[in-house]
Formats: C-alpha cells, structure tokens, sequence
C-alpha cells in the first residue's frame, strides 16, 4: 500500500504542477509573423490572439486575399509556437519524461 499512496501523493503533485503551468501559460506571449513581418499575430499561451500588426505598405496593393492569407500565416506560426512553449514547458514538469504520441494536457 505504501507504493500507491506514493502515487497518489505523485499524482496530486504533477497535478498541482500542471495548474501552475495551466497559470503561467496566461502570461506567455509568442509572435508570428508572415510576409517578412509585414503581417504580426500575437497570441496567448493558450491560443487566444492578442493583437494583429499590419505593416502600412500591404495597403497599396488592392489584393484583399493576400492580406487575409497573411494574417492566417501569422496567426498559425503564432499558434505553433505556442505548441512548442507548452511542450516544453510540459517536459520540464514531467522531468524530462516523452508523453504518448497525441497526449493532450487538460486545456
């Protein structure tokens, strides 16, 4: 019994730790950027986009599409790397412990 109170008492500590982290990702900001910086998204550590940046020169063109391709660009390079903070940030409470393929934390 005492190797799964031990458990118990792990389990409850990386869970506690996950909350943190869950935390500490509201204050994480990452950028984006598409079109040679023309077009900037900046997003939260959960995904939630912050702000978009357009570079005044995109206007003297009348190609609308490119604009809005740009801003999905920005807005997915963004978002990846928001991925890849979590990730790390995932690996540093785990101990450095590979997660199964496709294992997603509860947010």
């Amino acid at each position: 019994m005492k190797n799964l109170s031990e458990m118990l008492k792990k389990a409850q500590e990386m869970q506690s730790k996950m909350g943190d982290m869950q935390a500490e990702l509201d204050h994480v900001e990452v950028e984006g950027a598409a079109g040679a910086g023309m077009v900037k998204v900046v997003l939260t550590g959960k995904g939630d986009m912050k702000s978009v940046s357009l570079d005044p020169s995109i206007f003297t063109s009348e190609d609308k599409e490119v604009v809005e391709d740009l801003i999905v660009a920005a807005h997915n390079q963004a978002k990846a790397k928001v991925a890849e903070a979590a990730a790390e940030k995932m690996k540093d409470l785990t101990g450095g412990l590979d997660l199964p393929p496709g294992f997603k934390m509860p947010f």
